[in-house]
């Protein structure tokens, strides 16, 4: 962009006023409160896009973002400035295909601690880690992964107009962690849905059996498992085994692990023991920490006619004040 043409968009004065716009959260300092969102602006800083990106934070908190609508691939904008029409604007990304996305979900299903997280509305910092070990990163390498138009008459790439769509993009992040993967081609109820499926097919006892209980043995198969009068009481469960048709040991679990030891006899004389733990216990036991606006990341953005994403940030903040 020349000089003369940095004229002649000064020419056009300050942005227009837009009633009801979109403004960032933050009035001074960084944006962005949350890792993936602090993430995906730094990413964009490194690209060095100097001050673009300043004239775009301030548009952003002026609230000249009329609209922002992210979809697999693409995020939409349109953002006011100072011609009368307001620009649009459009920023792709490729989202990652069906196939890819099977893998991904099969490694965050395999995974307790991932499964456990996303469920519960909240994506761990360790996950940038696992969609870059499957060949998946979360985040653009290259600002020319982004691919960028703006109608207005600006050359530069971003404009302020872009640059101020990237900083409501952030927040958007911060007010559902989904938004980023559901840029990148999976929505939250896509993506949980198909983790829940994948957690109960691997959790899923064999044809006929009971969760919790051993098989019965097929008909045909040996002899009659040993009967309980004529087993050593030791205190072990046994199951028949299907080489050589024995029977193997196996240490006992649960309830029966508990009361093996107990004696036999009437509850009364067994009363002393009856509340020991099977196995120590730590001194301190674990604790949970979760945020206070766990819910709202559950829930997602209310609809707009009841306040869409400014009644959840408000909430947000009340909890958080609550909490404190």
């Amino acid at each position: 962009m020349s000089a003369d043409s940095g004229g002649r968009f000064a020419d056009y004065g300050r942005p227009r006023r837009v009633d009801g716009g979109l403004r960032a959260r933050s009035t001074r300092g960084a944006i962005g409160v949350s890792w993936w969102s602090r993430r995906f602006l730094e990413v964009l800083e490194s690209f060095a896009l100097g001050t673009r990106l300043t004239r775009g934070r301030a548009y952003a908190r002026a609230g000249q973002v009329v609209s922002l609508d992210v979809n697999p691939g693409v995020v939409r904008a349109v953002v006011q400035g100072s011609r009368p029409r307001p620009y649009q604007i459009q920023v792709a990304l490729p989202p990652f295909p069906a196939r890819l996305w099977a893998r991904i979900e099969a490694e965050l299903a395999a995974q307790a601690f991932f499964s456990a997280r996303l469920l519960a509305g909240d994506l761990p910092a360790e996950l940038e880690e696992l969609f870059a070990g499957v060949g998946a990163p979360l985040f653009p390498a290259a600002v020319t992964e982004l691919r960028q138009r703006c109608s207005c008459p600006d050359a530069a790439v971003p404009c302020k107009h872009l640059a101020a769509t990237f900083y409501l993009l952030a927040e958007s992040f911060d007010a559902d962690p989904f938004t980023l993967l559901h840029w990148r081609g999976r929505s939250r109820a896509q993506l949980l849905s198909r983790l829940r499926e994948l957690r109960a097919v691997g959790s899923a006892p064999e044809p006929g059996v009971v969760a919790g209980e051993l098989p019965e043995p097929r008909s045909g198969t040996g002899p009659s498992p040993t009967p309980e009068s004529d087993a050593p009481d030791d205190g072990r469960e046994r199951h028949p085994t299907s080489p050589g048709h024995r029977e193997a040991d196996v240490p006992a679990a649960g309830a029966a692990r508990a009361l093996a030891n107990l004696p036999a006899a009437p509850l009364a004389e067994a009363v002393d023991r009856f509340w020991l733990p099977p196995v120590p216990l730590p001194d301190r036991p674990p604790s949970l920490t979760s945020r206070p606006d766990l819910l709202l990341r559950q829930l997602g953005a209310p609809a707009p006619a009841i306040g869409g994403p400014g009644l959840a940030e408000r909430l947000r903040h009340a909890y958080r004040q609550l909490g404190e």
